[in-house]
């Protein structure tokens, strides 16, 4: 029966399976295979219409001399809301100079969660982020990675949430009622409100005084005391998604879906209003002469004086739009979507390099050392000021939706998130140290097995397994390993020691079936690290 088995098997590899692989390799991107479709307002950032570039700007009147950089935080922590400071800048005060692509751990969120925001690090070194997907979650990390607790929200957080001077975690919630939640640092909830009559997928940003601002999907932009009653709002013509910045007079920038960014007044009066070409979905930028920086759906970003006159608008290509901008010390101007762009403060170009991946949705963040990090494709991307490649790391097999942040010296982090029959998320640490690391040995992504044996690589550069074969997995330390768990196909099997291998050889499915190959390495410190690779999985009994 094993003999006739096996002639068979083979027989159906040679005139089925390999068609079939020919077939489903076609088209597909090795790095990038999968995405999940939500709510396209929230996710959706390509450039509505055609974009002609007329050139890299158009101007009225420009500036001709670069501007000194020198903002002063707003919290005492390495990066407490979105885009790093009240500014949004995206620059951190930490070098990164000794971070090398090392990845030190990774760490997975509960089972069905996506991670679409920003990782936020407070003065005492904690690591905030929240998840959507079904997990709704706050998370708070120590630093090496492990779980100091774990925050069940209501709804998902889309936004990434913000710290306030004494501790206090703010964020909104997009689905359910659409609560806005204050916890406590030790995880406990402070006061859970809901403002305005939707959900918000708005980023917060807390001021000096301690005034809470953010945007809703019911048009309104809303301004909340400390204890979460209501100060002010102020209706716009669409939803608003991206996060105020404040400038120093207390003046909020905030953009919104009917095309303009406002300028209000601390009171919540309108101050001035500018009108771009197309939806304004993501956050200004505030430069310290005091231009502020907006993106548009229209493919430009746009450099208006704190009078809301138009100076010179910048182009951003014609795929992705831009959700924001990060400064140099220089008064440099990155901006990334199919590209990453430099723009000059007086709006010429300086450079533009491909960092072989898109920016959809997220912002680049820049070190005290000037390297810019940003959230290319599958990848976390370092590149150098002149525009070249430092380096380069693949994370995941899908699209990163999270943008970087810079922790404390030679600390970066980023999240990402891949599914099978559920979504995961990760948040990947990079820094100088040891790694805590598990790497899949066997089966070598994009080679063919045919029970167990090893037929090389395939055309499209995909895993088949038919039959059976031998998971192997190799440990930075496998002394410190507590366990290590293997899933395919909803199967889980928990290996305790070394060697740390499982043999695939029944079938988890329909007789051809296509799942991620999911290890996680749990260490008795309490770090954990993932890695996952697709498989497509022929067992005809």
């Amino acid at each position: 029966m094993t003999a006739f088995t096996n002639l068979f098997s083979v027989f159906f590899v040679v005139c089925l399976v390999v068609p079939i692989m020919q077939a489903h390799g076609s088209g597909m991107d090795p790095e990038i295979t999968s995405s999940h479709a939500v709510e396209n307002y929230i996710r959706d950032w390509h450039v509505r219409r055609p974009v002609k570039n007329a050139g890299n700007t158009e101007a009225l009147t420009r500036v001709t001399e670069t501007i000194p950089c020198s903002v002063t935080m707003s919290v005492d922590a390495p990066w407490p809301t979105e885009s790093h400071d009240l500014y949004h800048t995206g620059r951190s005060q930490y070098s990164t100079a000794n971070v090398t692509g090392n990845e030190l751990w990774r760490v997975q969120s509960d089972d069905n969660s996506q991670f679409l925001n920003t990782a936020l690090i407070s003065k005492d070194g904690i690591i905030y982020y929240g998840s959507t997907g079904g997990d709704d979650a706050l998370y708070a990390l120590w630093q090496n990675g492990t779980r100091k607790w774990r925050y069940q929200a209501d709804g998902a957080i889309w936004g990434t949430p913000a710290i306030s001077q004494n501790g206090t975690i703010v964020f909104t919630t997009w689905g359910g009622e659409g609560y806005t939640h204050a916890v406590k640092p030790d995880g406990t909830l402070l006061w859970k409100k809901k403002i305005g009559g939707h959900s918000s997928s708005s980023s917060p940003t807390i001021g000096r005084d301690g005034i809470i601002y953010f945007g809703n999907d019911d048009r309104f932009i809303y301004a909340v005391y400390p204890n979460g009653t209501l100060k002010w709002s102020y209706w716009t013509r669409d939803m608003i998604n991206g996060a105020p910045a404040i400038g120093d007079d207390g003046t909020i920038y905030v953009g919104s879906g009917d095309h303009n960014l406002y300028a209000l007044n601390p009171n919540g009066t309108l101050k001035w209003k500018y009108e771009t070409g197309d939806y304004v979905y993501g956050s200004a930028t505030i430069a310290p002469d005091g231009t502020i920086y907006i993106p548009s759906f229209d493919g430009y970003f746009y450099a208006l004086n704190p009078s809301g006159m138009f100076l010179w608008k910048g182009y951003t290509g014609d795929q992705y739009a831009a959700r924001g901008m990060a400064l140099a010390n220089d008064g440099t101007i990155y901006v990334g979507t199919e590209l990453l762009r430099a723009y000059y403060p007086n709006g010429m170009l300086k450079w533009q390099t491909d960092v072989k991946g898109c920016l959809d949705g997220t912002v680049p963040a820049v070190s005290a050392d000037g390297t810019i990090y940003v959230s290319a494709g599958a990848a976390l991307v370092a590149v150098n000021p002149d525009g070249s490649i430092k380096w380069r790391k693949v994370l995941t097999s899908e699209q990163i939706y999270s943008s970087p942040s810079i922790g404390f010296k030679d600390t970066v982090y980023v999240g990402s998130q891949y599914h099978d029959s559920l979504v995961h998320s990760s948040l990947h640490a990079f820094g100088a140290g040891e790694p805590k690391t598990i790497k899949i040995l066997r089966p070598t992504p994009g080679h063919l097995y045919l029970f167990s044996l090893d037929c090389g690589k395939t055309p499209q550069n995909l895993t088949y397994i038919i039959g059976s074969a031998t998971v192997q997995v190799q440990t930075s330390s496998p002394e410190d390993i507590k366990n290590v768990s293997f899933y395919f196909g909803g199967k889980h099997v928990s290996v305790a020691s070394p060697p740390f291998s499982w043999r695939m050889n029944q079938r988890y499915g329909n007789v051809l079936f296509q799942d991620d190959l999911t290890v996680i390495g749990y260490y008795k410190d309490g770090t954990s690290w993932i890695e996952s690779i697709p498989i497509i999985y022929f067992h005809l009994f």
